[in-house]
């Protein structure tokens, strides 16, 4: 009989393939894809990011207005709206007007007006998650990622500093599923060292998680994976920034940032995917590696019996 983690690896499979039309992207992820293509300045990064951020508002803004809140100038503006494939700002206000009323069309409820603070916290969480699932609606991407993450052997976690438990928590996971898998949780040249030493040693793959604060440590390790032939996965709150630029595949999920620090709920859930992925992309090696896992922590009772 199968442990129930081994049982739960295979009813959980990811399914391939979009899912019934009313999954349809959340608004955050449209602008991210309206804005992914071009390479974009470091002004237009800011214009794009804002437009993320305050979609809602955002979308009415005149020229003149949106230019003021983002610190840039009118023809900045223009030029942002041309390189993302519009003929100018106009077109581009109309098409974040659609996005910006769909957003508005589903969103929360006037009861929500009376919650506390803590609340607001859960239902700020709530919809990083919502529109999570939105993305979900579509996951071939993290499937296709979830199996090149299951070949590269070893296979390198990288989080440093808050970002480090995120990481912790998805190397723990991963070993039980994966011959061979390196944390790294310290910059600078340890970091170096070991992302090196993943290459020689045959890794083709790291998986980097980046949560704001966004350290300066964190893009330069990325930059030096990059350097050496290593591919990026990168989960992060911003699909757009120096860290993004720098990955192969970005997966960007919303964290919670209502209390003092920030929460991560959506990103929690986004890792346990990336690993149900790699249980997917492997089924034979995942239930011969549970099964000995199994085995080993009855033999030296690593855990109570519920």
């Amino acid at each position: 009989m199968p442990s129930p983690q081994q049982a739960r690896a295979q009813a959980s499979a990811i399914t391939s393939g979009k899912t019934a039309p009313e999954a349809e992207a959340s608004p955050t992820s449209q602008l991210r894809v309206l804005f992914d293509g071009p390479h974009l300045s470091p002004g237009q990064r800011r214009i794009a990011q804002y437009l993320i951020e305050n979609i809602t508002e955002a979308a009415f803004l005149s020229i003149t207005d949106l230019a003021e809140r983002v610190g840039v100038s009118q023809p900045s503006v223009t030029r942002f709206a041309a390189a993302v494939g519009f003929t100018g700002y106009p077109a581009l206000r109309e098409k974040l007007q659609a996005i910006a009323l769909g957003a508005l069309a589903g969103g929360p409820g006037a009861e929500e007006n009376s919650s506390n603070e803590l609340q607001a916290a859960v239902d700020a969480e709530i919809d990083n998650l919502e529109n999570l699932r939105r993305d979900f609606g579509d996951p071939d991407q993290l499937i296709a990622v979830g199996r090149e993450l299951s070949r590269s052997t070893p296979l390198t976690i990288l989080g440093l500093r808050i970002s480090a438990s995120l990481a912790e928590y998805f190397a723990y996971a991963a070993r039980r599923i994966h011959p061979d898998v390196r944390l790294v949780t310290r910059g600078g040249s340890v970091a170096y060292d070991a992302l090196l030493q993943s290459r020689e040693a045959g890794g083709t793959w790291v998986l980097a998680f980046s949560m704001p604060r966004h350290a300066q440590e964190t893009l330069t390790a990325v930059r030096v994976a990059r350097s050496a032939g290593l591919r990026i996965a990168l989960v992060t709150d911003l699909a757009l920034g120096p860290v993004a630029d720098s990955a192969d595949v970005v997966f960007a999920t919303g964290t919670g940032s209502r209390l003092v620090f920030d929460s991560y709920a959506a990103p929690g859930v986004m890792a346990a995917a990336l690993l149900q992925a790699m249980t997917d992309a492997d089924p034979e090696r995942t239930q011969a590696r549970l099964e000995e896992y199994e085995h080993i922590s009855d033999q030296h009772q690593f855990f109570l019996r519920d």
